[in-house]
This record gives structure tokens, C-alpha cells and sequence, in this order.
């Protein structure tokens, strides 16, 4: 199991610790806008995201309407994307 993400169709991010992004999804659905791995970083509390889903792709944030954070520990978080992982020289903060 490893910590994923995924943008819904409908743009709901969502995190998890799953196998695969597709159990991320709902019943029905086949398609997602992205996804890729999550971890914290505890010297500043944030949630940093990284990397690609094998299946999906990249993550589409142009595409993110919501947050659900059940799947981290339902408290929200400041979001921080690097694009190039593991170089992290290039930060992207995700504001929704």
C-alpha cells in the first residue's frame, strides 16, 4: 500500500494508502484527471504531492473543484506540488 492521489472526474481530490489510484475511485468511474503520490512534511505541516499516476497520468490541479481530506486524517492542509520530484527546487503551492 503507498500514500496516492487522485483529481475525480468531477474534480474532487482525494488521498488514500492503496495499491493502485483506482481504488481512489468510485464505483463506475474509469477516468480521472491525474494522480500521484502524497507525504507529509512535518517540518512545516504541509502535504507534499509528487510524481505521476501509471495509469492516469499527471495531475490536472487546473481541473481541482474540492478537497476531501478523509483520506489523510480529515484535517486540511496546506498542499505543495513538485512537479519534477525529487528535485525540489520547483515548489507549486495547490490553492483551491
Amino acid at each position: 500500500m503507498s500514500r496516492k492521489f487522485v483529481i475525480t472526474t468531477d474534480g474532487t481530490l482525494k488521498f488514500g494508502q492503496v495499491s493502485l489510484h483506482r481504488n481512489l475511485l468510485e464505483f463506475g468511474e474509469e477516468d480521472c484527471n491525474g494522480g500521484g503520490l502524497w507525504d507529509f512534511d512535518k517540518n512545516n505541516g504541509a502535504v507534499i504531492l509528487f510524481g505521476r499516476s501509471f495509469d492516469f497520468g499527471a495531475p490536472d490541479f487546473s481541473r481541482l473543484n474540492r478537497i476531501e481530506w478523509k483520506g489523510i486524517d480529515g484535517i486540511p492542509h496546506e498542499l505543495i506540488y513538485y512537479p519534477f520530484w525529487p528535485d525540489r527546487i520547483t515548489a507549486v503551492p495547490i490553492i483551491l
